[in-house]
């Protein structure tokens, strides 16, 4: 017998935790009921050992999860951004600044991604109208004009007048509809991994932009930063393959002596960089968010706000049609979602292509005119306040919990 509800949702990372939370959860309006599903337990995932990645969360991402009811929780973990300085160099250790940011034009903070999880299931664990079935996969899914349709691992059957993917990159949900992709992977590997060190940060980020990829330096709470250290595929994995001790070396050697000795954190992690996105965001009863609807290369670090924002629109898509008694899974729905999403999408995923491929190379006239580039525009305030607000989150047409309020 098939269980009914409003909307299931496939995949319960970060993206898909908030979209219930968003419309099901204590804090929505007119709360529908939600299916959150997932082969793995989420929390096996709050632990730095399991997941040693961190999240940069915009101003507007901030608003939102304040709306939701998650804030309280995430924010005492939260390292305010009080400084962003960019280089442009291919040396090692300290690089002379071509690009600052300072206090109140930065208004991001870094979270580490096991907080911010552990604050989303808090959440959900009190929102009586989500369900949330972990432990078994979808191996069936049948999006029909009707109601859709999901088949768990157990032999649970569950129907639905929507399907949100957030099952990432290889979404199975996504290829259920037959939704095609278009991208390419980049011969780069990102490692990930925290450390703790000697001298405080004092709250500052840094990109260095190397010719073999950017090099990210995150601000963690106390004497602990982040890394997202990008490399070739060959030498990723050696320096993967490294001891603990020989990788602190290398990467001491990479950071220089600002911040002192360090000592990692739990075992470094990689993963295969890739630019893509999919040609519809939406299938029948079927809507696409986060890495199931686009992977964008990491180097500013928007990649989980690039999410937020989907769900955020299609939350209020949902909201305004459960508001008017219309279908919340039907086409008007679902068109209005993607045209909302698509364009700001694609522009943000070939920003980040473009500035890879720019600064990822050692070609000494086009990193002379970069560096003249970066030091102008670190001269000229309002150029640099216009870079801020984009990349908090507060252009184009913001979805409103990106404004703080409930829907």
């Amino acid at each position: 017998m098939s269980v009914r509800f409003d909307v299931i949702v496939v995949g319960a990372a970060l993206n898909g935790l908030v979209a219930g939370l968003a419309l099901g959860g204590h804090r929505a309006k007119r709360p529908l009921s939600v299916a959150i599903v997932d082969s793995r337990d989420p929390c096996q995932s709050i632990s730095a050992d399991n997941d040693a990645r961190a999240s940069a969360i915009t101003a507007s991402s901030r608003r939102m999860l304040e709306a939701l009811g998650v804030w309280d929780h995430v924010g005492q973990q939260a390292q305010a951004m009080r400084e962003i300085i960019v280089t442009d160099g291919a040396g090692h250790g300290d690089r002379p600044v071509l690009l600052q940011f300072g206090e109140g034009e930065s208004s991001a903070c870094m979270v580490e991604n096991r907080h911010m999880l552990a604050g989303l299931l808090a959440a959900v664990e009190t929102s009586p109208n989500i369900t949330l079935v972990t432990g078994h996969g979808v191996t069936e899914q049948n999006f029909a004009p009707g109601l859709a349709k999901l088949k768990l691992a157990n032999g649970a059957q569950f129907s639905c007048s929507l399907v949100i993917a957030a099952d990432g990159g290889k979404s199975a949900s996504r290829e259920a509809a037959h939704i095609e992709l278009v991208g390419w992977a980049y011969e780069q590997m990102g490692i990930v991994a925290s450390f703790d060190h000697e001298l405080p940060h004092n709250g500052r980020a840094e990109e260095h932009f190397t010719p073999v990829g950017p090099f990210a330096i995150l601000p963690l709470l106390g004497n602990r930063s982040s890394i997202v250290w990008t490399k070739g595929t060959v030498e990723a994995k050696r320096l993967l393959s490294l001891t603990a001790p020989d990788f602190e070396i290398e990467l001491q050697n990479e950071i220089g002596g600002h911040l002192g000795k360090i000592t990692l954190i739990g075992k470094p992690q990689g993963y295969p960089l890739s630019m893509f996105f999919a040609k519809e965001f939406h299938g029948p009863r079927l809507a696409l968010v986060g890495d199931a609807a686009h992977v964008i290369h990491p180097l500013a670090g928007l990649g989980l706000n690039l999410g937020l924002r989907d769900v955020a629109a299609l939350a209020e898509c949902v909201a305004d049609a459960h508001a008017l008694g219309q279908d919340i899974g039907g086409l008007a729905v679902l068109e209005r979602y993607s045209t909302w999403r698509r364009f700001d999408t694609v522009a943000t995923a070939a920003s980040m292509d473009g500035f890879n491929r720019l600064f990822s190379n050692d070609i000494s006239l086009l990193r002379i005119l970069r560096d003249i580039g970066l030091r102008a525009t670190n001269q000229l305030t309002g150029l640099k306040q216009v870079f801020a607000r984009e990349a908090a989150g507060q252009t184009g047409s913001l979805p409103r919990l990106l404004r703080g309020d409930n829907i």
